[in-house]
């Protein structure tokens, strides 16, 4: 049998990693779709692990799994674009959840390019084109450091798709 301090000390682990779950799961969080292209390939994720870090210059930080299907294509290409999603494109968090073929994920949606290359939404509210500038390996997840080449805005106000408690919500604007 193991040592009662491990199994006491691996209890205590697993508590606080439930706990914390717990607790972000009652961040109430933008909903971003990222994606990248190499060779041809173009691959998406669903994320809500975006970040603005620096406005001088531009960067943003996104937090993938080394086994995600996008993390390869990211990693290769060296960009990626976040397109934050709206209320409208809630539709396409399930394609891009549970489309096996990466390439089948882009026949919904209109997409186009900027500079970098990256498929971005034209729905989106808006879309951040960006240079991998710093990759940080962590654990399970590769933290990518983006610098923002181009952002395009959404032409119209649209209400966000927002993540809290394990489902995607709408925003209700105060009386």
């Amino acid at each position: 049998m193991g040592n009662p301090e491990q199994a006491s000390s691996l209890r205590d682990q697993i508590s606080r990693a439930d706990s914390f779950k717990s607790g972000m799961r009652r961040f109430a969080s933008g909903v971003a779709l990222i994606t990248s292209a190499a060779a041809g390939e173009r691959a998406g994720l669903i994320a809500t692990a975006v970040s603005s870090v620096s406005t001088a210059p531009p960067t943003l930080l996104v937090c993938i799994n080394t086994n995600a299907s996008a993390h390869a294509v990211i990693d290769r290409s060296g960009t990626f674009g976040v397109n934050l999603l709206s209320a409208g494109d809630l539709d396409l968090v399930d394609v891009f959840s549970k489309s096996a073929r990466r390439n089948e994920r882009f026949i919904s949606g209109d997409w186009r390019t900027l500079i970098t290359g990256a498929p971005m939404l034209a729905s989106a509210l808006a879309s951040f084109d960006c240079q991998v500038v710093q990759r940080l390996a962590y654990e399970t997840h590769t933290i990518f450091l983006g610098e923002v080449m181009q952002v395009k805005l959404a032409e119209e106000d649209i209400d966000p798709l927002l993540y809290m408690d394990s489902a995607f919500r709408r925003l209700e604007k105060a009386a």
